[in-house]
């Protein structure tokens, strides 16, 4: 989580009228470049994550991978995965991945949160969580089409990569970005990570041999703020899962506009009908049991 205040807030998860401060100061698209083809899987950038977040320790297994483990936890933001790949000649090739939040421009997690304040994008494209404001639901988990929240059972509260919002906001480049050291990862504006994504892919194409190269950067969530260079873009599945098409489960895009303001009406409904039904009729008696006589009889005819 973030403590840093300076960035302009865009959206607040739940949040009822407009973002405190919007349009107060203008600020630039900020994104992360990771070149699947220069990384050599050394791990730097895992443990870079760690520190810099003061993450506390978790054990880990060996399950015959070079993999830290198996997936991302609440207390690790940032794994690099190995994909062992057969190409179509026979030989195997490593595909390693930077797994990580994506920091979508429309981020399933925060459509899908409904805790006021518990995810907030800034206007530069960092979705970062504010765990004070979490109420452990984990419906975060289900929006995300990348698979990247982490519920901490013991707190009871979600975790993920922030981007090194703290960071960012003070003008400098997320802790990763420092450790690689092949050049792998590159932090700027948008703009100019897309033309070198796309530089490097025209590159691999051309020179390497790499025919279907390109660049990851989905369409079906408006884009991310973390894009790969991939040396085959028409299968970005190989590289441990990354889907092809992320998309936001379809019940989160009719949440907030359509069914949250559908239930509220629902139970204003509700509420003004029990008014105007106690106005009415008034409120609901006990009605006594009839008196009866010594034969049995009741002393008294119920109302028609």
């Amino acid at each position: 989580m973030s403590e840093e205040k300076t960035l302009q807030t865009k959206a607040i998860s739940a949040h009822p009228g407009s973002v405190p401060g919007r349009h107060m100061q203008r600020e630039v698209e900020v994104c992360k470049m990771i070149d699947a083809t220069t990384c050599i899987g050394c791990k730097a950038c895992e443990v870079a994550c760690v520190e810099w977040n003061d993450l506390p320790f978790g054990e880990t297994t060996f399950d015959n991978t070079y993999q830290t483990m198996t997936q991302t936890r609440w207390n690790y933001w940032n794994l690099i995965k190995f994909n062992e790949h057969k190409r179509a000649d026979g030989t195997l090739m490593w595909l390693m991945r930077k797994d990580q939040c994506m920091h979508c421009a429309d981020p399933g997690c925060l459509r899908a949160c409904p805790a006021d304040g518990a995810i907030v994008q800034y206007e530069n494209g960092i979705v970062d969580f504010q765990q004070e404001n979490c109420i452990g639901c984990q419906l975060c988990l289900s929006g995300c089409p990348f698979d990247i929240p982490r519920f901490n059972p013991t707190t009871k509260k979600v975790y993920k990569c922030s981007l090194c919002s703290d960071r960012v906001g003070q003008g400098l480049e997320p802790a990763c970005i420092k450790s690689c050291p092949t050049g792998c990862l590159h932090f700027g504006t948008k703009a100019e990570m897309k033309d070198l994504a796309e530089a490097r892919a025209k590159q691999l194409r051309d020179v390497s041999g790499f025919e279907n190269a390109g660049v990851y950067d989905p369409d079906s969530v408006n884009g991310t703020h973390v894009i790969y260079v991939l040396h085959d873009a028409t299968n970005p599945e190989a590289y441990g899962g990354l889907p092809k098409t992320p998309r936001i489960p379809f019940v989160y895009t009719l949440w907030k506009p359509i069914l949250k303001p559908l239930s509220l009406f629902t139970v204003f409904a509700g509420v003004l009908g029990m008014f105007f039904h106690y106005v009415s009729y008034g409120p609901r008696r006990t009605v006594p049991p009839p008196r009866k006589d010594e034969h049995g009889n009741d002393t008294q005819r119920p109302a028609r």
